[in-house]
């Protein structure tokens, strides 16, 4: 990310916000498999299938919902309520908007730099 960037919430759409956070989702479950040890790479996509598929995530926003922030809870729910074109063929509906919230408060505390509180509320949702 450039240097002195201000992350401004309209700057971006939240299924902008969710296309990024679903990246840093990913790097986030990754960076905690293998803080577990060194193992077989195949080992590690197993585990983190688990940890960043649609079912697992909105499993996760009920651990992390009573954790937000006012500000937050407003940037999950604007990803979780937008229309996007696509659907989960493993997921329900409701799993799936309930993903893409999630996805999109993370693509917004990674473009607003807020690295510290996304890898907080990752642990805690994983736990």
């Amino acid at each position: 990310m450039e240097a002195g960037v201000t992350f401004r919430r309209g700057d971006y759409s939240p299924l902008v916000l969710a296309y990024m956070g679903d990246a840093y989702f990913e790097t986030l479950a990754r960076e905690y498999l293998v803080g577990d040890g060194n193992c077989k790479p195949s080992l590690l996509n197993d585990r983190a299938k688990e940890i960043v598929t649609a079912h697992s995530q909105s499993a996760m926003v009920d651990r992390l919902l009573p954790l937000l922030t006012d500000e937050e809870l407003a940037i999950y729910k604007s990803g979780r309520n937008s229309k996007s074109a696509h659907r989960s063929k493993s997921a329900s509906a409701v799993e799936y908007r309930r993903a893409t919230g999630l996805e999109c408060l993370y693509g917004y505390f990674w473009l607003s730099a807020q690295y510290d509180r996304a890898r907080e509320l990752f642990l805690r949702g994983v736990e």
